[in-house]
């Protein structure tokens, strides 16, 4: 099988996978090759927080232009998988110089899958892009072409606990990889204090409390598969959830927008972590830090593209409220906006870059130590 997932994520998804007890695990490019049995992928499904996508590969050929790609995938035999009264939907990845789009390469996929099977019986299959029968995921890199089953169905970002959301909220999977980046320790406070509709902080609590992450979905692919085993996947998800407990430290947030705080405190709501999560209506910028204890504080402040207003001033009120206010803290933040970053006014120690949806960002650790506040102080003092 092999597992999707974000750019530059591939170490903390094969890292899950060798928890979890994958075989053979090798990283490829925005995905992971592992092995395992049909119950491990249903584990997969249900446990993985950095995998987009768990495909089960089953036909591999060349094919150097759309005529070769007809026929070979006109010849495999699509009775063994798909009978002419069921639905399917075909999602292709194409790169390099052979195949160039997607769409059509899809296209030209389900001809060949209709035409074989009408042949054969004399009746066809349908195509349904809401909720199919059976996902075909179709990958081609030149003329290296591959066929997989899709187990998951949506991508498992959808968690199921989201009902509400601001304007681009962050996808949950990667929010996941986010806190796990962060090297969050899962003992220590942690705080998202722009908060949105809290993803970060559902994030978080699902990983310190060993929730399953997609718990909350309503279904997977597979479960319309002719060898689904309903009491063998249950059976998984009743050992998964014997792991679940209570997080050591405090998991909280807040945001200064009403609404925002309204869909952070009915999406924790959905997702049952209301006993562990804690948001409020506040401004960071008028905000202090709680005690003398370690912080963990990781964000998602705007990026400007949909912001009205001053960005720059913005991004030096953060790196200033960090200063005067959050002494001892290991304060992570994402943005796209490299230049608004440079007003933030402190020195990143670490830089990861990565993307949010299609904007490379760049994810940074700006630790603020115990003394900082009383330095801060001092030389306003003296000035």
């Amino acid at each position: 099988m092999l597992a999707k997932t974000f750019y530059g994520m591939e170490s903390l998804l094969a890292g899950e996978l060798l928890s979890l007890g994958a075989q053979d695990i090798k990283k490829g490019n925005r995905l992971v090759h592992f092995k395992g049995d049909k119950g491990f992928m249903y584990k997969a499904n249900l446990c993985l927080r950095t995998a987009l996508k768990i495909l089960k590969p089953f036909y591999h050929f060349k094919a150097n232009n759309e005529h070769e790609l007809y026929e070979k995938i006109y010849n495999f035999d699509w009775n063994d998988l798909l009978s002419p009264n069921e639905t399917f939907l075909i999602d292709s990845v194409v790169s390099g110089q052979v195949f160039t789009h997607s769409l059509y390469a899809s296209q030209r996929t389900k001809d060949a899958i209709v035409d074989r099977i009408r042949k054969q019986t004399g009746d066809r299959p349908n195509v349904d892009t809401r909720h199919p029968d059976f996902r075909i995921h179709l990958h081609i890199y030149e003329n290296e072409c591959s066929i997989s089953l899709d187990s998951s169905g949506r991508s498992l970002h959808h968690r199921g606990y989201r009902s509400a959301t601001n304007i681009a909220p962050m996808n949950e999977v990667l929010a996941a990889c986010l806190v796990q980046l962060s090297g969050w320790d899962r003992q220590t406070d942690f705080i998202d204090p722009m908060c949105g509709s809290g993803t970060i902080l559902i994030e978080a609590a699902m990983l310190a409390c060993d929730i399953p992450a997609n718990l909350n979905r309503n279904e997977f692919a597979f479960e319309k598969w002719s060898d689904w085993d309903a009491s063998l996947f249950d059976k998984i998800r009743q050992s998964q959830l014997k792991k679940v407990k209570s997080p050591v430290g405090k998991i909280y947030g807040f945001d200064k927008a009403p609404s925002a705080v309204e869909k952070a405190i009915q999406n924790v709501k959905n997702a049952s972590l209301e006993d562990f999560i804690h948001v409020n209506r506040a401004n960071f910028f008028h905000s202090s830090k709680i005690g003398e204890t370690p912080l963990h504080l990781l964000t998602n402040p705007p990026y400007g593209e949909r912001l009205e207003g001053d960005i720059d001033g913005l991004y030096q009120e953060f790196g200033d409220t960090l200063k005067r206010n959050y002494p001892n803290t290991n304060a992570w933040m994402i943005s796209s906006n490299f230049e608004a970053m440079k007003f933030v006014g402190l020195r990143p120690t670490r830089k990861i870059k990565l993307f949010n949806g299609k904007l490379e960002s760049r994810l940074c650790l700006f630790p603020i130590y115990a003394g900082t506040k009383k330095i801060h102080k001092l030389k306003k003092d003296e000035n």
